[in-house]
């Protein structure tokens, strides 16, 4: 008979996941940063002076990438939690306990 193949989970996994979620404001800012470089870069070589909001617009729509990625990732992480037992209930029912208004 075959065991079935456990998933082996790093050891530090959680703490690079924390990292990599910290590092979200970080791109956000680095991407609005390196946009308004490369649009003050152009506006500087071609005199034109609209190629610094083109460059900027560029930096934050990298930034919103950014941001729809990592939600995307989140979302993924979560994905199978109505499957646990723990969470069940609350997924298939919804928190009634904080749903009524009966103040």
């Amino acid at each position: 008979m075959q065991k079935k193949e456990e998933k082996v989970i790093p050891k530090h996994r959680d703490k690079i996941e924390a990292l990599d979620n910290l590092s979200l404001g970080i791109s956000m800012v680095a991407a609005i940063a390196i946009g308004f470089g490369i649009g003050y870069g152009l506006k500087a070589l071609f005199e034109i002076d609209w190629l610094l909001w083109l460059g900027l617009f560029w930096g934050i729509a990298a930034a919103g990438l950014n941001v729809y990625k990592a939600y995307k990732r989140a979302q993924k992480a979560y994905e199978g939690m109505e499957d646990d037992p723990r969470y069940a209930y609350r997924a298939k029912h919804g928190d009634r306990k904080y749903d009524d208004d009966e103040d």
